[in-house]
């Protein structure tokens, strides 16, 4: 797993240089006289604040920052980047209200995240017995699209519409496919359902 903590604060070269890795799971490195490959297949985690000052958003938080400077630093996350990018959340600050609010019983533990992951990673693995791959994020697209495992339109209907308005591209269109597979071996669901895929697509699309 490689963190990014405050990543628009790195050049946006070096972000864009994540991308070829992050689709092919190697980084190439070109000399003049030869070209060293090393595997490189890893998790991508990024956290960046709103804004350079990090007041912008809350109502009683004073931000110093013009529009301007604010969409400059966010552009640092480049569209391809971000396109690579499976889940994109906007995190809201957490008030003194919902701490006290909040059961113990409702609070994921790591010990219960892990149960949850143990039981999804055993349900992929059992639908992906007798292919290369293991988990869903090494499934490629065009498997999931193929005859024999393409989810019907009723179920991808706003993935389809999406993608024909332009709200995602043909890469976002299969990442939200397995961000859906795997919610539904999360819940022990055979194969994702309508509900599935939307969510899928609210994890990619609710970004700053």
């Amino acid at each position: 797993m490689l963190f990014l903590d405050e990543a628009p604060e790195y050049s946006r070269a070096v972000l864009d240089a994540l991308r070829q890795p992050l689709e092919s799971g190697v980084v190439s490195i070109h000399r003049a006289n030869a070209v060293a490959e090393f595997p490189a297949n890893f998790q991508l985690v990024m956290a960046a604040n709103p804004c350079p000052c990090g007041q912008y958003g809350p109502r009683d938080s004073h931000c110093s920052c013009t529009p301007m400077v604010r969409r400059r630093y966010l552009e640092r996350l480049s569209g391809p980047l971000l396109d690579r990018i499976d889940i994109q959340l906007q995190v809201e600050r957490v008030t003194s209200v919902q701490l006290r609010l909040a059961p113990d019983a409702m609070r994921l533990t790591t010990s219960i995240a892990r149960g949850i992951v143990v039981g999804a990673r055993a349900m992929c693995a059992e639908r992906l017995a007798g292919t290369p791959w293991k988990v869903s994020s090494e499934v490629p697209g065009s498997w999931l699209r193929s005859t024999h495992h393409r989810l019907s339109p009723r179920i991808t209907s706003a993935i389809d519409r999406a993608l024909e308005r332009g709200g995602i591209t043909m890469r976002g269109y299969d990442r939200v496919l397995r961000i859906g597979w795997t919610l539904a071996d999360i819940e022990g669901a055979n194969s994702p359902g309508v509900d599935h895929i939307g969510r899928a697509l609210h994890l990619r699309k609710a970004s700053l």
